[in-house]
């Protein structure tokens, strides 16, 4: 992770005053289970584990404090698939998503030579990129090859 926990904390509080909301233990709490996680997650995954850590913490609570995260750039909303938005952690390496339609496994993937041809079109089209996101679709080897053995 490139930023420290403490960093990411001070930026979110600082966030939160100068948009005059209250930093609360259940925001904090929010926060630390985001850091805390590994890979991809769904709303779903951050509710469900503080409320098994019998943490008083609504959904909407999280939604809400997921919003504020996606604005600071701690947390990215990267894949929306079958009416779920993924998420991850916005402070690692630009990579790109290979989701697998059967089984929803999710394989990241970085292309130095994608990434220049991208920069090329977008020089060609005199157009200046903000951000961007690349998700494949299709079938992981294990489904492909499951799917084969039954035909």
């Amino acid at each position: 992770m490139r930023s420290s926990k403490k960093k990411i904390l001070n930026d979110f509080k600082e966030y939160l005053k100068r948009e005059n909301l209250k930093f609360t233990p259940q925001r904090e709490e929010i926060l630390n289970e985001i850091l805390k996680t590994k890979g991809h997650f769904e709303v779903e995954d951050i509710v469900y584990s503080l409320k098994n850590k019998k943490k008083n913490v609504s959904r909407a609570t999280v939604y809400r404090t997921l919003a504020i995260l996606k604005d600071l750039g701690i947390v990215n909303e990267v894949i929306k698939y079958k009416n779920k938005t993924i998420y991850e952690l916005g402070l690692t390496k630009h990579h790109d998503h290979l989701i697998c339609v059967n089984c929803g496994k999710i394989i990241e993937f970085f292309n130095s030579k994608l990434e220049k041809l991208q920069d090329k079109i977008c020089k060609d089209y005199s157009f200046h990129p903000m951000s961007h996101r690349l998700e494949i679709y299709g079938l992981c080897k294990d489904c492909y090859d499951n799917q084969n053995k039954i035909s």
